[in-house]
């Protein structure tokens, strides 16, 4: 195997390596164009530095939740649920038939960095939800993730969530 500058590369090693290792590719978050207006999507946003609380926490959870909401509100995104965990949020998302998904989220990382200060990570992961099946399923695995981590037991709600009906 090559890497991309016609070097051979070691078995396992990987094709974008750089000279102080692995290069992140970047991610096309273009859905194709078979992909219907109002479509779904399972978003994973982290922060910068993970395994600190940054997020979770009166001053900066409720902002995120509030911004989500206003994105909601202007109609730029239907947020079905919205999650702030400690480093990472967790949303369901259907973008506007007008607005593209990666632009929508940089525009949100850009105004949550400013204010909040949070430092994100450079990209996100987004999944395309296919059915009502896997929209419970992600919707379920969205909800249980703060009991998951610990940070709740089985009586308490975690406060930072967001959820609007269809």
């Amino acid at each position: 195997m090559k890497d991309s500058e016609g070097r051979a590369r070691p078995p396992g090693g990987p094709l974008n390596a750089g000279p102080s290792g692995p290069v992140r590719a970047n991610l096309n978050h273009v859905p194709p164009a078979w992909v219907s207006s109002g479509a779904m999507f399972f978003v994973t946003v982290c922060c910068e530095r993970r395994g600190v609380n940054q997020l979770s926490n009166e001053a900066v959870g409720v902002k995120l939740l509030e911004s989500a909401q206003f994105y909601h509100n202007r109609g730029d995104w239907f947020a079905r649920l919205f999650l702030v965990m400690p480093d990472h949020v967790h949303a369901l998302i259907a973008p506007a038939p007008d607005k593209i998904l990666h632009r929508l989220l940089g525009d949100w990382k850009r105004f949550t960095t400013t204010q909040c200060r949070v430092t994100w990570q450079k990209n996100f992961i987004d999944h395309r939800l296919r059915s009502h099946e896997s929209w419970d399923e992600k919707a379920n695995y969205i909800r249980m993730n703060p009991r998951r981590a610990g940070l709740i037991t089985p009586a308490e709600k975690w406060p930072y969530i967001l959820e609007n009906s269809a």
